[in-house]
């Protein structure tokens, strides 16, 4: 084998130094209080190719946790599941630009050394809706109620404006509740700056094109966030994905009518949520309530709409979910009553300094006392002897709010928010003394990590 001369070595790897310094442009990342926060911008392969790069080594471990997750978890599927459903039923829907995007993100991580493919990013990008909605979708298809249907009911938010906000503005917050071995890798803030649409800043977890837990703003005004529907079933395998869907909303989205036609165009039932979403020019809010076979909107220039994973169109709780509405000891319910109080004891008032601790808040309605447990609006499951068994979670189980962002019109037009990683509370947990005393989750130990309380942190896109 003939040696190339060292001169045309150095040319080779400068020719790629260079090609590699092209493909970042401008793009950047930083760390702070727990946070990774990532300037991306250009065309979707150049956006992907940064976002793989800068990300590698936190998307090579989310990967790994969820090959571990999904398998030793309730889904009880190995990763190669995932895979073939991302293959088959999600990559072949998505619009060329995320497809574009989603290579982006691959290249990017060969070129830090990992080995994934499309199919991997995109089952990653769509793992909700393959574990909590596809997957039980597919089971019942085979067998009738082989699954239960107990799809996750995650988050506390609101939105207030009018004569609810202390300047007659938009305020909006968000508490993502997820298990903790998932959650405290929801720790990226993104700046997207992309050729085409609006920039877009939002949190996302390392390798998502989307929010996931959906926290998003645009520089054309538009903001949403959501709460998912607790004991949701149906899916449509001809349907797009939501992540695509929401992604593309944030991105190409300028009023409240544009969001609630892009999510509801094609919809494939997955993910199904509560979406509260506003609009900076008008002030105006909405609340899109989305299944599979029903969907409505609520809209107000003066009110608020709350989420914690209740539905509320009668229709839709009977045909597509076996939510009870009525169950005060669901979380749902008891969080639902606690917007309310929130909300009528600070009509007039409600700024951002509140929206913090409202995503905060431990009081529990059905005991009338604050109580740290899985019915307060900051939820920490793993210290509820109840559990969560709306969404097959068993007493103690590490899961409830990992972290919380909120931000308002004022703010959402200088794109800029403020996001709190760890719970929103402040609050630390940590993993040794929790296994001590609750042996039987020690199987999560291999990525289960301390989950320490951050401060709240402004963030903005910039350059």
């Amino acid at each position: 084998m003939k040696r190339l001369p060292f001169a045309l070595l150095l040319l080779t790897a400068a020719l790629s130094l260079f090609a590699c310094d092209s493909k970042l442009k401008e793009s950047y990342r930083q760390e702070r209080n727990g946070w990774i926060y990532v300037h991306l911008e250009g065309t979707p392969r150049q956006v992907g190719f940064q976002h793989g790069y800068h990300l590698a080594s936190e998307i090579d471990e989310v990967l790994q946790m969820f090959a571990f997750y999904f398998e030793k978890g309730s889904a009880q599927k190995p990763w190669t599941f995932f895979r073939e459903a991302a293959e088959r039923v999600f990559w072949p829907k998505l619009e060329q630009e995320y497809q574009q995007e989603i290579e982006g993100i691959v290249e990017g991580l060969v070129t830090q050394g990992y080995k994934y493919d499309k199919f991997d990013i995109t089952a990653l990008n769509a793992n909700i809706e393959i574990a909590s909605y596809y997957l039980p979708w597919l089971a019942n298809k085979v067998k009738q109620d082989s699954m239960k249907n107990q799809a996750p009911g995650r988050c506390s938010a609101f939105i207030a404006t009018g004569s609810y906000t202390d300047d007659g503005k938009i305020v909006i917050a968000h508490n993502n509740w997820s298990d903790y071995m998932v959650g405290q890798r929801w720790n990226v803030i993104v700046d997207i700056s992309p050729v085409s649409g609006h920039r877009i800043l939002m949190d996302c977890m390392p390798g998502f094109i989307h929010s996931g837990d959906d926290f998003a703003i645009n520089d054309a005004g538009l903001l949403y966030t959501e709460t998912t529907i607790t004991q949701f079933h149906g899916f449509d395998e001809s349907g797009t994905p939501e992540f695509m869907r929401a992604r593309k909303a944030a991105q190409y989205g300028s009023s409240i009518d544009d969001f609630i036609e892009i999510m509801t165009t094609n919809n494939n039932g997955a993910y199904a949520n509560d979406w509260l979403v506003g609009d900076t020019k008008t002030n105006e809010i909405a609340r899109l309530e989305l299944g599979l076979k029903n969907h409505r909107v609520w809209r107000t220039f003066d009110g608020m709409y709350e989420g914690s994973n209740f539905p509320i169109d009668e229709k839709l709780i009977k045909e597509e979910t076996t939510f009870n509405p009525n169950d005060r000891t669901v979380s749902a319910n008891s969080r639902k009553i606690r917007w309310a109080q929130l909300m009528k004891e600070n009509k007039g008032k409600i700024n951002i300094e509140l929206a913090k601790q409202f995503e905060g808040d431990h009081f529990n309605t059905e005991l009338n006392k604050i109580v740290i447990d899985g019915s307060v609006l900051c939820g920490h499951v793993d210290r509820d002897p109840r559990g969560a068994p709306e969404w097959s979670s068993p007493p103690f189980f590490p899961t409830g709010a990992v972290q919380a962002k909120a931000t308002t019109a004022a703010l959402a037009k200088e794109m800029k928010l403020w996001a709190r990683m760890g719970h929103p509370c402040g609050e630390d947990f940590m993993a040794l003394p929790f296994f001590e005393k609750h042996p039987e989750f020690k199987w999560q130990e291999k990525f289960l990590k301390d989950m320490k309380g951050q401060p709240w942190t402004l963030f903005e896109a910039k350059r």
